[in-house]
């Protein structure tokens, strides 16, 4: 888990379906930790049930992206959560 490990992360991007832990299992992990608490957090997946969406940011992510999603998609929520310019 990254938990474990001391990263400077800028951006967490997760998928909702992974092998070893689902995404939002993985969302709250992460905002459990005061350390990457306010780290921004993008779900990109897809999963584009309005349910999951609100679980998603229900649990701590900033941002929600259904796949499939072009550069410029990504480029915009990246630009709303501050880490582009």
């Amino acid at each position: 888990m990254i938990g474990a490990q001391n990263l400077d992360l800028s951006v967490i991007l997760v998928d909702w379906n992974m092998p070893e832990m689902n995404g939002l299992d993985f969302v709250k992990a992460i905002r459990a930790d005061p350390k990457y608490n306010a780290v921004p957090l993008m779900m990109v997946t897809t999963e584009t049930e309005i349910e999951q969406m609100y679980l998603a940011l229900e649990a701590g992510a900033n941002e929600y992206v259904m796949k499939p999603f072009t550069d410029e998609v990504i480029a915009d929520k990246l630009r709303l959560l501050g880490v582009l310019q």
